[in-house]
């Protein structure tokens, strides 16, 4: 442990205390030596008592810096995790710092490119454009085309201040994971190793910018959707360079109607571009708060969304996709013991789970939900009881799907936004039941076939040579058979006769032992003992030694 992870360490500490975050453990689960430690730390006292445990978490979040504001970030969407007050409070933290010289970023830009920026850039701008705790957006032209870029350049050193921080945060999540006990549903450990993945993925913006391509392909010819051009010759893992798009912020309401914006449609394409992603493509943007989505200036009464930002981005295998359209198709069906049956399908339901109970905890969470009018009721909110209720019986719920269902809530919360009467189901119902149609109806037959016919037809001239192979085989594994059927038969036949004998001596034995009790003549008995002495070692030697067939 370096010097620099000690004084953080105590950083940390001490701005826990100074809110007054130790009171927030239940006290009886805390061990003996706890207090002990706390009383270590004596002249650091709560100075926030009149705040509520949710406002001093916040608080304290953000004293601790961009990472930690992140992390409470992504906890504020974990609402199946945390109850509403807290959730609530932390969704109020800015990822907002100061911008660092712009003297780093040049030299931060020229180490990735390796020549200087006026050899590949002309008026490239040093006021930043945009900053946040991980990377800090610069503006340029190309001076090969004089095409308008922005150069995303990650923050000096930011790598190692977050694996530092990474690294007392999962000490800590093992620490609180200890303390409340494994069917605490907060799972600390599982919910900082999920933020570890996706932070660090963000810390890579090669990849980032491979993601961004990979999305403005699967949307190259939609009116619903322009991802802007990635220079790919330009990316690096500590810089991006992509093409500058101009639009109007998706939460600035204002602007859009005052330049006549179709909302209603901008809305429900949301919910299209969400579900087309999810199931067309498989590939979803996982990122999609207000500040990653800008809308078009052209073509209001038309409008399309713009994306930026795709360091998070979700997928989902064929088993989330069919448990998520049979979920929603189901939950609208009223069908709850089939939305129950899906957990155990998928997997994820341990064998002490009471399936019965878990149907009826299921209802009770979704029949209330039907008393709104459909165009009130959020499948993001669907999803969030139900994976609520999941953990209440133990039911681990995959990563992926919360991922999911955290986007799910944001693209709802726009859409609602954008036109509250957004009625998401019948805007999304054509999607699954075309899916699921898809998946299990004639077409989806014929698909699996022309998928695997290419494999098939590699395979066709091996055909006849596999035939003989089975045949022979087969012929050769009858022989085996009937060898070890004649084997077992002779064994049966020996062992009855074995049994006889011993069974025969057996009563031989009795018998002469109970006549040379009774009568004064011995000579029966002996007869009757000495053949039944020869019967069993007659029986005994015929037994069959090998059991082996």
């Amino acid at each position: 442990m370096t010097i620099a992870s000690i004084r953080r360490g105590y950083q940390v500490i001490k701005t826990v205390l100074h809110y007054g975050l130790d009171d927030v453990l239940p006290k009886n689960k805390t061990p003996w030596y706890f207090s002990l430690l706390r009383n270590c730390f004596f002249w650091i006292r709560n100075q926030h008592k009149d705040k509520s445990s949710a406002e001093r978490l916040k608080l304290a979040m953000q004293d601790l810096g961009p990472v930690y504001i992140k992390l409470g970030q992504m906890l504020s969407t974990r609402r199946d995790l945390l109850n509403d007050e807290w959730a609530s409070e932390l969704a109020m933290l800015q990822d907002r710092v100061p911008p660092f010289d712009s003297t780093l970023a040049r030299q931060a830009i020229e180490a990735e490119l390796k020549a200087p920026i006026d050899s590949l850039f002309d008026n490239f701008e040093d006021i930043p454009l945009a900053s946040a705790s991980i990377s800090q957006v610069h503006t340029a032209n190309l001076k090969e085309n004089g095409a308008e870029v922005v150069l995303k350049v990650l923050r000096p050193n930011v790598e190692a201040r977050v694996n530092a921080d990474l690294q007392l945060m999962c000490q800590a999540a093992n620490l609180l994971e200890k303390l409340l006990g494994e069917g605490n549903r907060l799972r600390p450990a599982e919910v900082i190793d999920d933020y570890r993945t996706t932070i660090l993925g963000e810390l890579n913006l090669k990849l980032e910018a491979l993601n961004a391509i990979k999305l403005r392909n699967n949307f190259l010819d939609s009116d619903s959707l322009y991802v802007p051009y990635v220079y790919e010759d330009y990316c690096y893992p500590r810089l991006m360079v992509m093409e500058r798009v101009y639009g109007i912020p998706v939460s600035d309401i204002e602007a859009l109607k005052a330049q006549g914006t179709n909302l209603k449609l901008l809305a429900e394409r949301g919910v299209e571009l969400f579900f087309t992603q999810v199931f067309r493509d498989n590939f979803f943007h996982a990122d999609m708060h207000p500040g990653n989505i800008f809308i078009s200036r052209e073509h209001p009464d038309n409008p399309f969304y713009i994306g930026m930002d795709c360091g998070i981005m979700g997928t989902l295998n064929d088993v989330d996709k069919r448990y998520l359209a049979e979920n929603f198709l189901a939950f609208f069906n009223r069908d709850y013991q089939r939305i129950a049956q899906l957990y155990i399908e998928s997997g994820w339901v341990s064998e002490n789970t009471d399936v019965l109970a878990f149907e009826q905890a299921v209802k009770v969470v979704c029949e209330p939900m039907f008393n709104k009018p459909l165009d009130e009721i959020s499948f993001g909110h669907v999803l969030l009881e139900l994976f609520r209720t999941a953990r209440r019986f133990d039911i681990v719920v995959q990563p992926q799907l919360v991922l999911l269902e955290k986007t799910l809530l944001y693209i709802e919360g726009l859409g609602r936004q954008l036109y509250p009467q957004l009625d998401l189901w019948s805007t999304a119902k054509p999607f699954l039941e075309q899916w699921m149609s898809e998946q299990v109806g004639p077409k989806a037959i014929f698909d699996k076939v022309k998928m695997k016919s290419p494999y098939w037809a590699e395979k066709l001239p091996e055909f006849p040579e596999l035939i003989y192979d089975n045949l022979k085989m087969g012929r050769k594994l009858l022989g085996t058979q009937q060898q070890m059927l004649d084997k077992y038969l002779k064994f049966q036949h020996k062992a009855h006769k074995s049994n006889y004998l011993l069974i025969t001596a057996a009563v031989m034995l009795i018998c002469g032992t109970i006549l040379l009790n009774q009568y004064a003549t011995l000579w029966p008995a002996y007869i009757c003992i000495t053949s039944g002495i020869v019967l069993w070692f007659t029986g005994w030697r015929s037994r069959p030694k090998n059991r082996k067939f």
